[in-house]
């Protein structure tokens, strides 16, 4: 049985506010390069950062907070700044 090719790309999706900062809805990164979701906002524009360190994520559709959590493997990534209203 032949090896499955290691996953090196994610897409990063961003939304609302996190969108607005970015300047864009979406981008492929390549996970060798950020390993977790720190190195994720690390690489961002400096003036993103802030917004991105308030979002929740998704990895793969689980939630996290957590800005250790490995991107190794992971497909997608949402950035979702807090939703105010009701």
């Amino acid at each position: 049985m032949p090896d499955t090719p290691a996953i090196t790309q994610v897409t990063v999706r961003y939304f609302a506010a996190a969108k607005a900062a970015i300047g864009m809805p979406e981008e492929s990164v390549d996970v060798r390069e950020i390993t977790d979701i720190a190195a994720l906002i690390a690489r961002a524009p400096e003036s993103a950062r802030p917004v991105l360190e308030r979002c929740s994520f998704l990895v793969d559709g689980a939630s996290t907070t957590d800005l250790a959590t490995p991107l190794a493997g992971a497909r997608l990534v949402d950035a979702l700044p807090p939703f105010a209203g009701g």
